[in-house]
């Protein structure tokens, strides 16, 4: 066992789990430590509601994320969003269109088959996404999200030649699960700008992924049921000094999917939305009242995919 340990090191990775907890001393461009997500914000109705929340608890948002995906959208609706979160210098993460569960295959909704997650099949679903992507980025959008590590790649690819903008940021979906450093390194050299962790991984595995990569770590401290529903609250302020840079996002537990969202459905998601922010400040006392030195991002902050319209 000793020399798999001695090897990983010579590699770049933790030889195991990081039990010690050290601090880390990485941290976003802009100095801080943690920044505050929403996520499951279906469109402008659901982020104005988010603004209004955010306003009356006096509360910064740094990033709003969306799963139903760019091609549920339209243009109005997704220049509408683009503008409202421009103008509050937010970062806005669209989820790409066509996955394997809105495909006719039945695996990836059977018991067995859920390991897929929200990958692409095939060719075609792929050239599909492609488009979701070059449609969101026309519109002014910099900041999506995937679930498929060959979309990743090519996403990086499509930068690197010019034909998306250099300044796209590439969050990855908790669905492309990867658990280990190993496996979240690749990511980062896939391409990846951000990545949602397993949110039921404690504090030694996490702090072993933060030890071989370097991009900001997005962690439900909330999680919806789907995936655990963990309330991790308390835990916050260890996130925040072992996992530095760390997106605080607050999922919901006791709620229903609402996944693809609506206007049949607009009541809830908007009630959704008011709620995960009541919850990030519920977040950001913790942390004023366990890590008041933790230091925040402003809103802003030059590496957030702010839209460009």
């Amino acid at each position: 066992m000793k020399a798999t340990r001695d090897f990983l090191k010579q590699l770049g990775f933790p030889a195991g789990d990081g039990y010690a907890l050290r601090s880390t001393p990485k941290r976003f461009p802009d100095g801080a430590q943690y920044r505050f997500e929403i996520p499951s914000v279906e469109g402008p109705r659901c982020l104005k509601a988010v603004i209004e929340e955010a306003e009356r608890y006096r509360l910064t948002i740094h990033r709003v994320s969306q799963g139903s995906g760019i091609m549920l959208m339209t243009d109005d609706e997704i220049k509408d969003m683009l503008k409202i979160a421009r103008d509050r210098q937010m970062e806005v993460s669209l989820f790409v269109g066509p996955r394997a569960t809105f495909d006719i295959g039945a695996q990836p909704l059977t018991a067995a088959g859920k390991n897929i997650g929200l990958g692409l099949r095939g060719m075609d679903q792929v050239v599909y996404a492609v488009e979701d992507i070059k449609r969101g980025c026309d519109l002014g959008l910099r900041g999506i999200l995937v679930a498929d590590l060959g979309l990743l790649w090519l996403v990086n690819q499509l930068r690197q030649s010019g034909q998306l903008p250099a300044n796209l940021v590439v969050k990855i979906s908790v669905q492309l699960s990867a658990t280990n450093p190993i496996a979240v390194r690749i990511l980062e050299d896939f391409g990846g700008n951000t990545f949602n962790v397993s949110s039921d991984m404690p504090l030694p595995l996490l702090a072993s992924i933060r030890e071989a990569v370097s991009l900001p770590l997005d962690l439900y401290v909330e999680t919806p049921d789907n995936f655990g529903g963990f309330v991790r609250h308390f835990e916050i302020p260890e996130f925040i000094r072992l996992l530095s840079p760390v997106y605080v996002k607050l999922g919901l537990r006791n709620a229903p999917d609402i996944y693809p969202s609506g206007t049949h459905i607009d009541p809830t998601a908007i009630a959704l939305s008011r709620e995960r922010v009541r919850r990030a400040r519920i977040a950001a006392d913790l942390i004023e009242r366990y890590y008041p030195e933790a230091v925040m991002s402003r809103p802003g902050a030059a590496d957030l995919a702010i839209p460009e319209i």
